[in-house]
């Protein structure tokens, strides 16, 4: 089995202890939290500190040159962080919870304009993340922590750590596993990629994006329940295997690729499926700069599977991609996001061309499926 990023799978969890310092965090965080704690993020045991944050912002890697492209950061306020000393242990808690520590290393800041340009190659407001990282306080306590609760989640059943699949795939007898990221509810096409991936490999690992998204997107229920019903209805048992990613989107293109590859490696994949504008957000990125990026990084173990355009010919009589495909664009029905959004908000079933209608019907009986 491929070896965790880092060559070690992190674990960081502890009995429950009670300090004066408390540092209240919000839901995002603390999904960060139980990320390190679990090894979703190894190599990290903790929130990076100043020169951690340099390194991946400007070389996107670690100081030791180990892969890492987005900056995993514990925000305080300007108020707040005087309370806190080098050495001390705080409480990390969520909703008047103790749920964890920390021990403070450093307390820095940092300039939200330089992250945006960096991580999201533009500083315009409209793009999610970087709103998101302008509405935050600049200062950061960087720190290793402890993870005492897990969070308590509403999908517990598909909610396992790398650990856990890592046991799942062996007992399967898997050697090599495509990993497919997805926030969206699975058309034809995205059907068609896995099923392609799959015959190159052991098993298919269906790890749905659960957290923040932004407004448009599916409701994580929805999708949920739409890969449930794809599954039993149209995928081999024995080698399929669903598993959530509860981690917020960041919407950063081509670093956020490699962002998720490196966690897929960590549940175990030796393969990871990058389509078209992977992790993207209307135009800021190139379609293809998600796959471009993978060149920068020959050392990262875990095998990119690329696929450019993909569609259903007319002639060809099904799903094809435009390497083995020579017909012209009008025998092509393409897998458009917004006509599938256009259909399901007007209440119909959008073409079993596609959507499979059991997912179809699926979307159809929630009453608003968008966040």
């Amino acid at each position: 089995m491929i070896s965790p990023h880092g060559g070690k799978l992190v674990k960081r969890f502890k009995e429950k202890e009670e300090f004066k310092l408390k540092i209240e965090i919000d839901f995002d965080t603390y999904q960060d939290v139980e990320n390190i704690a679990t090894g979703v993020f190894s190599p990290l045991e903790g929130f990076l500190n100043k020169e951690e944050y340099e390194s991946v912002v400007n070389r996107g890697r670690l100081p030791d040159g180990t892969p890492w492209t987005i900056p995993i950061l514990l925000h305080v306020s300007d108020e707040k962080r005087k309370n806190f000393g080098i050495g001390e242990k705080a409480n990390l808690t969520y909703n008047g919870e103790d749920i964890g520590e920390i021990e403070i290393e450093e307390i820095f800041s940092i300039d939200p304009g330089e992250y945006s340009i960096k991580v999201f190659k533009t500083e315009k407001i409209d793009h999610p993340g970087v709103n998101r990282i302008f509405s935050l306080p600049p200062f950061c306590i960087s720190g290793k922590i402890y993870l005492y609760k897990r969070m308590e989640h509403k999908f517990s059943r598909y909610h396992l750590t790398p650990e856990e699949v890592r046991e799942e795939f062996k007992k399967r007898g898997w050697r090599k596993v495509v990993a497919f990221q997805t926030r969206n509810v699975p058309h034809i096409g995205h059907e068609y990629v896995q099923k392609v991936a799959l015959t190159l490999t052991d098993g298919l690992f269906i790890n749905p994006l659960i957290g923040k998204k932004k407004k448009g997107d599916f409701k994580d229920e929805v999708i949920i329940r739409s890969y449930e019903v794809l599954i039993e209805n149209y995928y081999p048992k024995n080698v399929t295997f669903l598993s959530i990613l509860s981690t917020s989107m960041k919407y950063a293109g081509p670093k956020e690729a490699i962002h998720h590859a490196i966690m897929r490696k960590n549940f175990g994949a030796t393969h990871f499926i990058i389509g078209r504008d992977h992790a993207g957000v209307g135009d800021f990125y190139g379609p293809f700069d998600a796959h471009k990026i993978f060149d920068e990084y020959p050392d990262l173990e875990i095998e990119p599977i690329f696929f450019k355009a993909f569609f259903k010919c007319k002639r060809c009589g099904g799903v094809v991609n435009d390497k083995i495909c020579p017909h012209s664009e009008e025998d092509r029905i393409n897998f458009s996001g917004t006509s599938i959004r256009k259909a399901i908000l007007e209440g119909h079933r959008p073409s079993e061309e596609v959507m499979r209608p059991e997912v179809a019907d699926v979307i159809l009986k929630y009453k608003n499926p968008f966040v």
